[in-house]
């Protein structure tokens, strides 16, 4: 009896394990916790979809942002933040994420989010011009006086209007994407701002 009461055990356990891993592959969902549902939080609370505490637990209020926010940006409204809600966001899975970040594009998602804002910021301007929008952001990457990511900086409060009106979030040229990558390349016809300004 002892025996068949240990096996019973044993499978119950590697179930559990393996439900869980695979709910985790399958991205946040209604009744996870911890920092990634935090992190969903905080950028949907930025963008006033969410407005409950942030308490890294995904209940009903977030599950029902995540919705409006999935809605909005053309994504099935499933309520699951996958890889392509995580995008949207301009957040990477925290289990692709590299442990360290020293302010350098780590994956396709940031040059993906930084050729978003040089679209919506410079569409009309010539190569050069895009380039140097990419690279005031990365720019401010290594400042002490931004944050120390491509996301940090695109999402800080106030600091993009392309963000804040919609124009980020329009298709992305070749030409954008180009500026980006060369610009996260260390191409910099700034000569190390950290604005910019056209007149």
């Amino acid at each position: 009896m002892y025996s068949f009461c240990l096996l019973v055990l044993a499978v119950a356990v590697v179930t559990l394990y393996y439900r869980q891993a695979a709910a985790q592959s399958q991205g946040v969902s209604w009744g996870s916790s911890g920092n990634e549902v935090n992190r969903v939080q905080d950028r949907l609370s930025q963008w006033g979809y969410y407005t409950g505490s942030l308490d890294g637990y995904y209940g009903y209020e977030t599950y029902r942002a995540v919705q409006d926010f999935q809605r909005n940006n053309g994504i099935e409204p499933d309520g699951i933040v996958g890889d392509n809600t995580l995008g949207a966001m301009g957040l990477s899975s925290q289990s692709a994420a590299p442990a360290v970040s020293r302010g350098a594009a780590t994956d396709q998602g940031e040059v993906s989010l930084l050729a978003q804002v040089i679209e919506g910021e410079a569409a009309n301007e010539p190569y050069l011009g895009k380039v140097a929008v990419g690279a005031v952001i990365a720019n401010r990457t290594k400042s002490a006086s931004f944050p120390h990511t491509i996301s940090g900086v695109i999402f800080q409060d106030f600091a993009f209007e392309s963000i804040s009106n919609g124009q980020a979030y329009r298709p992305v040229t070749s030409e954008s994407v180009e500026a980006a990558q060369s610009a996260l390349a260390g191409y910099d016809p700034t000569g190390g701002a950290l604005f910019f300004w056209n007149p």
